[in-house]
């Protein structure tokens, strides 16, 4: 059978389409163009001469075909991720072709999950200050979007550099949010004015970018004259080189590919706090915002966190321990996917899923909609955990649930965001009872699922 050339959309308005309907709230534009039009769908936003044309597919077979099985084709050249690079850098995310595969070689060996499991006692220190600063909280209620924010956020920055984790988390955490503003709203638009006009968007944007790299550059000539000191020392002063994250990806080498630069360095960092602070962030809040919402599911999850070992954290080995909360966690990514659209650009001609998509398309696969497709999930909209047990999962498509991505562009953070979510939730839930204030949250899409209201709960401690 022939491709089908005419793809089927929305017609939106004569002049500007659909745009003004994804402005407003794009999630709810994907799901119903999917629900309407069917599994491979054509929107159009702004008016003639600078249209966006946006070929959206959701069903699991063309997402796998897009992401993997003609992951070639499908390039990250579109415009959104040409504004990322311009603000976070040619780091893992954003590299592509020969600087890619160099990088991806060099930090290959830092996120296996032998060396991601070193990384759990930051984790769980993490989390047990969390639990601690919760006893003070005003009126027993905390914003869950907002502690796991800086949770995260304080996590991933003591893996990475280790004890100057104060020296970097206030400027990340005020700064990022302008600078994920700012990619999110010209990734999208047609039309830009240029970066180096005086406006105030781009002032501020700039000021965030250079508050970020200053950080970050400072704390990398520090870990490297720290590395050249113990080059000189003794083997057994080598500790003082660190072993946090970014000192490993200092001294990562090897013959073919040589090593990272101060601004390769500096790119793979910031890549690191977007990818693995804001993602992770957005899980466990909802993890944590599900359970909350439902005391049965809570129960069954301490039920399992209370028969670990009593006396101390939980650990890597523990994961194994956990597997409803790991239910519950990828649940959570179902329904919530940190990473809702992933875009995509066609070099060439290509059919997926029956649809002819033309060279040099900006392609979209959506999470946020293959996650609530009902010809892969029943009742789409309920929280069950249990749609995650082994039997179900292997019964699934493998693109049914693709949170992190697929293909060759996976996400090289699987395991780690998955281990640090897990034994956060545990350490959380060992020490409190949740209740959901806050039912229904808003939400918007930007670089990442962002919450635009608050998501409280009302902590209880237990015994």
């Amino acid at each position: 059978m022939a491709a089908i050339t005419e793809i089927p959309g929305p017609k939106g308005l004569p002049l500007l389409g659909s745009a003004l309907d994804l402005r407003r709230d794009s999630l709810d534009v994907f799901l119903r163009a999917r629900r309407d039009h069917g599994d491979v769908v054509r929107l159009s936003a702004g008016p003639p001469g600078v249209r966006t044309v946006l070929h959206c597919v959701f069903s699991a077979e063309g997402v796998q075909q897009v992401l993997a099985s003609q992951a070639a084709n499908f390039r990250k050249d579109n415009h959104f991720y040409e504004e990322l690079r311009q603000s976070a850098g040619n780091g893992l995310l954003t590299a592509q072709d020969a600087d890619y595969l160099r990088q991806r070689r060099l930090i290959q060996p830092l996120f296996t999950k032998r060396q991601v499991d070193t990384y759990a006692t930051a984790v769980t220190l993490e989390a047990d200050g969390t639990v601690e600063r919760w006893r003070d909280a005003a009126d027993g209620v905390v914003d869950v979007v907002q502690e796991m924010d800086r949770l995260a956020l304080r996590t991933v920055s003591r893996i990475l550099f280790g004890a100057d984790v104060e020296a970097a988390v206030d400027v990340i955490h005020d700064n990022f949010p302008v600078i994920s503003e700012y990619v999110t709203r010209r990734g999208f638009s047609p039309v830009n004015p240029p970066r180096s006009w005086p406006l105030p968007s781009n002032r501020r944007a700039e000021a965030a970018s250079q508050a970020v790299y200053a950080v970050c550059d400072l704390i990398i000539a520090e870990r490297r004259t720290a590395g050249a000191t113990a080059k000189t020392a003794s083997s057994s002063a080598s500790s003082a080189a660190g072993d946090d994250l970014l000192s490993l990806l200092s001294r990562a080498s090897s013959e073919e590919d040589g090593s990272l630069d101060a601004a390769e360095l500096r790119d793979q960092v910031l890549v690191f706090l977007i990818a693995g602070h804001e993602t992770t962030a957005t899980s466990m809040a909802f993890a944590l915002h599900l359970l909350a919402r439902d005391p049965e599911a809570q129960k069954r999850a301490q039920v399992e966190v209370d028969r670990l070992p009593s006396g101390r954290a939980p650990s890597a080995a523990d994961l194994d321990e956990l597997p409803y909360l790991t239910r519950v966690l990828k649940e959570s990514m179902r329904l919530y996917p940190a990473a809702p659209v992933v875009g995509r650009r066609s070099v060439e001609a290509a059919e997926v899923d029956g649809h002819l998509i033309p060279a040099g398309a900006d392609v979209l696969v959506l999470p946020w909609v293959t996650h609530r497709h009902p010809d892969l999930w029943d009742d789409p909209e309920r929280f069950d955990p249990d749609r995650f047990t082994p039997e179900r999962e292997a019964a699934r498509h493998r693109y049914a649930w693709f949170p992190f991505g697929g293909g060759p562009r996976a996400c090289i953070g699987q395991h780690f965001s998955m281990l640090e979510s897990v034994l956060a939730l545990a350490a959380l839930l060992r020490s409190y009872e949740l209740e959901a204030m806050d039912t229904e949250i808003p939400l918007t899409a930007g670089i990442t699922l962002q919450a635009t209201g608050p998501a409280r709960v009302r902590l209880r401690a237990r015994g």
